[in-house]
Parts: structure tokens; sequence; C-alpha cells
């Protein structure tokens, strides 16, 4: 029994048998090198050419993937790996054909039906339409598909797709939970999940996924930096240093990676400033206020959804120029933005040192007030649900005493923010001796 992928001889009779090869090429540093040089001395043409385009797919080189099998398209295999190489390069119109006359040819295989609605999904997402157009017909589709479809890892990711497109997050990300623990195989899921739970202060999920997702070899740049980014935020610089160095070995000229880990590197040999601490908590909430919090002209929100700019913090990593170049993006657009950003003290392009500087929290703000200890408890005393705490994340607040600044009429006009949740934080602050603060005070 050989324990090395052969790509030339081996037979490759299914997209599974593919992925199973991954794994395996992907097992050693050795192994993979191996692949890379059989791949790079196969000719491009006849068999050889569908097998170095299929070497390419597992070593995770799409575009060039791409370029390879068209020429093998009556084969299954060939085909459907080059529509999975569409998808991941953003080809979404040369996916669709494939993966319909796929999902006609095998009904009971969920991946290519699945491929076939995400692909038009994503296509409708890149015009000026509303995405509600596609969301409901795509949704009243997966309805009279069988229920087996449904509860597949796709039918459970491809519906969080739907919602996180219509922006009603606690359902994608339930949806993709739900497809996660069907299969930590599903890459795509992962990033979405990771991603999205990143986003919303979900850290410990958001680590799961990005984990589970990097041990998918070869681990994606985007996966690896992103996992980065939450290390560096949980305070465990070295584990960040050791993604961005992933990323420099790989791709030398990465300067992006290249800078975050310098500043990982840095970072683990700084002291630890309590009040720099606390302003980088303050920030945090901050930056992961969503962007349907405000008010916007619909031509600008849906240019920032079609960015995939969901929250103030993916607003900032902005430059004006960035935003102007966007089809349909004016300077109307661009000052409703920063006018939102300037509430908070942001703008567009600014320097994380800069934005932690502007952050004011006050170490004993509440100092000589009645309750004063119990005002400058840090939120995390109170043991919020996970629906209770975004909330008051999202307003902005970090000690107990930001909190009783509301009403509960400011709470109950939040998202996803109810009856059940204020009952849980009014309990939680009688148990401090504090109450949030009245309508009669509002209005005073």
């Amino acid at each position: 029994m050989t324990t090395t992928f052969d790509l030339s001889n081996d037979a490759i009779p299914s997209f599974a048998s593919l992925q199973d090869a991954r794994v395996q090429v992907f097992s050693s540093k050795h192994s993979r090198e191996s692949l890379e040089d059989e791949v790079s001395n196969l000719p491009p043409d006849g068999e050889t050419g569908r097998r170095k385009g299929l070497g390419m797919w597992i070593l995770g080189r799409f575009a060039e993937a791409a370029e390879l099998l068209p020429e093998h398209i009556s084969d299954d295999v060939a085909s459907f790996t080059l529509a999975m190489s569409y998808m991941e390069v953003a080809r979404w119109e040369e996916a669709l054909p494939i993966l319909q006359r796929l999902s006609d040819a095998y009904p009971e295989e969920p991946r290519p039906r699945a491929g076939a609605m995400e692909a038009r999904l994503e296509m409708h997402l890149a015009t000026d339409a509303a995405p509600e157009e596609i969301t409901e017909t795509l949704r009243a589709e997966i309805a009279a598909t069988p229920e087996a479809f449904q509860q597949s890892a796709e039918g459970q990711h491809l519906n969080g797709r739907l919602f996180e497109a219509e922006r009603r997050w606690d359902e994608a990300l339930e949806c993709y939970e739900s497809a996660s623990d069907i299969s930590l195989a599903h890459r795509k899921n992962l990033f979405h999940l990771g991603r999205l739970a990143e986003r919303f202060g979900l850290d410990e999920t958001a680590l799961e996924a990005y984990q589970a997702l990097v041990a998918l070899r070869p681990a994606q740049r985007n996966a690896m930096m992103n996992l980065g980014i939450l290390y560096e935020d949980l305070g465990r610089d070295q584990e960040a240093a050791s993604c961005y160095d992933s990323v420099v070995k790989s791709s030398p000229m990465d300067d992006r990676a290249r800078l975050y880990l310098a500043d990982a590197v840095a970072g683990m040999d700084m002291y630890y400033d309590e009040d720099l601490e606390r302003k980088e908590d303050r920030l945090n909430q901050i930056l992961r206020t969503p962007i349907t919090d405000f008010e916007l002209s619909v031509r600008a929100r849906n240019c920032l959804n079609k960015m995939n700019i969901l929250t103030l913090g993916d607003l900032v990593e902005q430059t004006e120029a960035e935003l102007l170049a966007y089809k349909n993006f004016g300077e109307t657009s661009l000052n409703e933005i920063k006018e939102i950003l300037g509430s908070k003290g942001l703008r567009l392009g600014m320097a994380r040192d800069e934005a932690v500087a502007s952050v004011d929290v006050g170490r004993n703000r509440y100092a000589g007030m009645e309750n004063a200890d119990a005002l400058n408890r840090p939120l995390s005393d109170l043991e919020l649900s996970i629906r209770a705490r975004r909330t008051v994340e999202t307003l902005g607040c970090l000690t107990l005493g930001d909190i009783v600044q509301h009403s509960e009429e400011e709470l109950l006009g939040m998202p996803n923010f109810g009856q059940t949740s204020l009952i849980e934080l009014r309990e939680r602050l009688e148990q401090f001796g504090l109450k949030l603060k009245s309508k009669h005070d509002t209005q005073d």
C-alpha cells in the first residue's frame, strides 16, 4: 500500500478522492514539495494536462487550475474541480452552468446544488439590486429540495449566506454553527463563521472556526491573517506571530503580513499597561458597531454591503480613494460615512495607535459618586448572555456605569434586544445596586 499520492498514476475517480489526496499531500513538507515538482513537470496537454490541472487545485493554485481544466469539461471530476476553482477566484458566471449541469446529473449530491445557488447569490450581490430579490427566490428553492439537502452542511451554509446577505446576523451565525457541527471540512463555512463571529465579539467561536480552517491544508492566507489578528486581540502575540510567519514564508513579498509579523514580535516584549488595555477594549467595542446601527442612504448602504464592510472597524480600514473608486460611491455617500466616523472620533484610513489614543476611558470616571465601586466595575462582571452583552457593547459600554447611562427604551430600540434581555440586564444590575436611566431622566 502506497503512502505517497502519485498524481501521474493514481486513480482519481471522484472529487472526494481528490480531497483525500490533498490531505495526504499536505501531511508532510516532503509530500507537498514532491507534488509541486511533479505538477511543474507535467505537460499541459491531454490526460497529463487534466492531471496537472487537478494537481494545481490540490496545491491551492486555483487560477492555474482554471486555465488548464476547461479542455476536460466532459470529465465530471475535472468539471467539478474547474467549477470549484472558478468559485475560489470569483468567476461566478463561469462556475454556474457547470454546477447546474452537475446538479441535474447528480441530484442526490449536495455540493453541486449548493454551489450553483451560491454562485447565483454572489452574481446578484455584485449588482445594485436589493439582496432580498435573490434570497427569497433561493430560500423557496431550498424549501423544495429533499430534507437531506436542507440538513446537510452545504444546505446550512447556504442558508447562512442568505441570512448574512439580509444582514440577519444571529440567524446567519446559527446556520454557520450548524454547518460546522455537521462538517469541519467545509472551508467556506468555517471562514464565514469565523469572520462574522469575530466582528460581533464572539472571540471563542471565531477562534475555534479559524483554528479548524487553518488545519485544513493548504491554509488560506486570509484565514491565517484573521487568526493572527484574533490572537493579537486576545493578547496571544506569540501565536499571532506564528500565523504571520507562515504567511511570510509562503509569500515573502507580502508586505502586510511582514508588517503584522513585526508588530506581533514587538508586542511579545511589551510591558502591560492597564490604561492602554482599557482603551483597547473600548476601541474594540466601538469598531464592532454594525454599520446598520446608523442611518444611511440606500446607495451608501448597498455599496458598503457589496464591499463586505459590515462594521465601523471594516470602515476605518478604507481610505477615501478606495471608497470613491467603487462603482456608484460618490461624494455624498463619502460625506455620510465621514460624519458617522466623526461622531465616534474616528476617520477613514486611521492608524490603530491613533484610534487608541483618541479613546477616553477614564480609569475612575465615577470617583466620588454614589456606588462608585459598582459603577467602575467592568462589563464582564455582569456575566450577561451573548445577545444582551453584544447590545451593550454596541453602545460602547465598558463599565456598569456606562450601561446605566442608557434607558430601557433606548435598549429596546436596539436590534435583537427584547424583553427577555431587558429583564436579564435589570436583574444583573440590581445585584450591584444599580438600575438603568429612567425615561424621565433621559428627557431631562
